[in-house]
């Protein structure tokens, strides 16, 4: 066990000689075993280790045992031990999240503090190959590209997960033989969350009735959707190497990155992808906050007329200039040839199934600049824009408004109506930013799948906690 792990740190040199690290230990198995066999490396490597453990404010007297456990085995070991406590429910309320979210966040924001604190230490977390299973069948389920389906990797960033090459088996059957012990959090026998259902119902149901190597197969299967990740992406930049013409403003007020439209319509479908997302990185976007939607759309440019814009996250818009397709970041005088505001807020994107709320008999939170939409009532191409002709909204009476009468009768002066942000399918509002949403949208008991629509508000558009005082003003959803 101890060999195979070493093999694979070496493998992909997680460790160098003299590395600090920063141990994440819950007491569970899993980060007993990796604290354990990072002691028994410590010699060889001359690692200085020091664990962490993160005490969610939740379990009450379980967690208070399980922290002076790990804190007895730490002094035992002859390793330091910081234990840092963060109220994981508040934080979830805070931020309209879930529990389990909201403790993961909350988690590696110690991790990471204590590394930097440690001058820049790894940090070692106890991931193991039914670990990664999980992850990938949870990724596929939700819809995930090649990046989901390759799971966890074995280093990210400052991350490094020692035991991703071993299952938990071999993780039980190595502490019996070492005599060591573990605590059992409670809340992992719990099918309350959706990972714990794959664990303990899909995964053995898989491995006893279709094949008892399915986790094997599937960890496999991971790493060969990495390696596919990683060739595309390297071929997405020999692409931008190629056709592409990068421009920016005086004192960098802006950069842009384009492409020949032609060029990248005969890129394969895949290809098209990873440039769009090779560009967004390169303009500080993010891509895990990029759906399929935000992709299509950007693909879509080349078959549009000159002018056509789309915003996407991270403050980039997309748009189409005679022969070429550009994406571009930061502010051009404030406003675009059309006249949008380019410094509009960000927008991130996520969709998840309804039945999660139902789970968890959740409501529907009340945040202005979160909000939640029926998301297999959304047929078209999303884009956040200011308004244009033909634009319309649905009201509670299920009767149709334009947004110029909406406004009108909301007594939004003239010198803002212009300026405001729309979410839109086509002409029909989902929702006119950090004001009124579309009735027809609106989450239901039939709903199946729930997209939800985060933005910061932008300093243009009001703010984070405050709608435009428009007179009358727009009348708050309880969404």
């Amino acid at each position: 066990m101890q060999k195979k792990v070493e093999a694979y740190i070496r493998q992909y040199q997680m460790l160098e000689q003299g590395s600090r690290v920063i141990a994440a230990v819950s007491g569970g198995a899993d980060s007993v075993c990796l604290l354990h066999i990072l002691v028994t490396l410590k010699e060889k490597f001359g690692l200085e280790i020091q664990t962490v453990h993160v005490h969610h404010g939740l379990r009450g007297a379980e967690a208070d045992r399980d922290a002076e456990f790990v804190r007895e085995l730490s002094e035992q070991w002859k390793v330091p031990c910081l234990v840092v406590y963060r109220d994981a429910a508040a934080y979830a309320r805070e931020r309209g999240m879930g529990v389990e979210e909201a403790g993961r966040e909350l988690r590696y924001e110690a991790f990471y503090e204590a590394a930097k604190a440690l001058h820049g230490a790894r940090i070692a977390v106890a991931h193991h190959q039914e670990d990664q299973a999980e992850t990938i069948l949870h990724n596929l389920f939700r819809g995930s590209g090649l990046k989901g389906l390759g799971g966890m990797a074995p280093v990210r960033d400052r991350v490094i997960r020692p035991l991703l090459c071993v299952g938990r088996r071999d993780i039980q059957e190595y502490l019996e033989e070492q005599g060591i012990g573990w605590r059992q959090d409670s809340t992992n026998d719990s099918t309350d969350y959706t990972r714990n259902k794959l664990r303990h119902k899909v995964i053995p149901m898989v491995c006893q009735e279709v094949n008892g190597q399915a986790v094997a197969h599937i960890v496999a299967a991971g790493e060969r959707m990495r390696q596919a990740q990683a060739y595309f992406e390297k071929e997405a930049a020999e692409v931008l190497r190629a056709y592409g013409r990068e421009e920016a403003g005086e004192e960098s007020r802006y950069r842009r990155i384009g492409l020949p439209s032609q060029a990248v319509a005969r890129l394969p479908d895949i290809m098209q992808a990873y440039v769009v997302m090779e560009i967004m990185g390169r303009l500080g976007g993010a891509r895990r906050d990029l759906l399929s939607v935000h992709v299509q759309q950007v693909i879509d440019l080349t078959k549009k007329q000159t002018g056509k814009t789309f915003f996407l996250p991270w403050g980039i818009r997309a748009y189409r200039e005679y022969d070429m397709v550009w994406l571009e970041a930061g502010e051009r005088n404030g406003k675009t040839e059309q006249g949008m505001l380019l410094n509009h807020p960000s927008f991130s994107v996520e969709c998840f199934p309804a039945s999660i709320l139902r789970e968890k008999h959740q409501k529907i939170p009340e945040k202005k600049y979160t909000k939640w939409f029926d998301y297999d009532k959304i047929k078209g191409t999303l884009s956040v824009r200011t308004r244009q002709t033909g634009d319309y909204i649905t009201l509670k009476d299920g009767k149709k408004k334009t947004i110029k009468a909406f406004m009108i009768d909301e007594k939004i002066p003239r010198s803002r109506r212009d300026e405001m942000l729309l979410l839109t399918e086509g002409h029909h509002v989902l929702w006119i930013i950090g004001c009124r949403i579309s009735e027809f949208y609106k989450i239901t008991d039939e709903t199946q799948q729930i997209l939800q629509v985060k933005t910061d508000g932008g300093e243009e558009h009001g703010g984070k906690d405050s709608c435009p005082d428009f007179g009358g003003g727009c009348e708050q959803e309880d969404q």
